[in-house]
């Protein structure tokens, strides 16, 4: 009985992990909420930009739906270009400090995309390049980089 009650909180405490896990990896509903006000758009002109319905919408910002990622890259790609961050900006690899060979492997400096190294896949911040939008991302959220973006409206 013991061991079956080990069992089931161990297990427990790994379902819990990744529970958190995967919140980590979608953006929430609540951060949906916060562009839709930064972007001064009501929930159907956010529907119409995305080219989805108002009731998909909703169903996002109530937490019924599981924002995708291309609804997410979407957001922040359009922010990016509002706050236009790219002419006054540092790169990254200026801010990240990357080695010349860091720097060649990269699509972002191969590109001279420097301030959207967040939405190019396949660049190598934390020395490792992520196989998904996902993964990626949850990198990303913690970058000054991707951070100096969302906080720097200029709207």
């Amino acid at each position: 009985m013991t061991q079956c009650v080990t069992l089931c909180q161990h297990l427990f405490a790994a379902f819990y992990r990744l529970i958190n896990r995967v919140k980590d990896l979608f953006m929430e509903k609540d951060e949906l909420i916060q562009l839709r006000k930064k972007l001064k758009k009501t929930q159907k002109g956010l529907a119409a930009i995305l080219a989805v319905s108002l009731r998909t919408i909703r169903s996002y910002e109530q937490g019924d739906r599981t924002i995708p990622p291309h609804i997410e890259r979407q957001l922040y790609f359009i922010l990016s270009r509002i706050n236009d961050i790219h002419s006054t900006a540092k790169m990254c690899w200026d801010i990240k400090k990357c080695s010349d060979d860091q720097r060649k492997a990269c699509p972002a400096w191969e590109y001279r995309c420097g301030t959207l190294c967040w939405f190019i896949n396949g660049t190598i911040c934390k020395c490792t390049a992520e196989e998904s939008w996902q993964d990626k991302m949850s990198i990303c959220r913690n970058c000054e980089v991707f951070r100096s973006m969302l906080s720097t409206p200029q709207m």
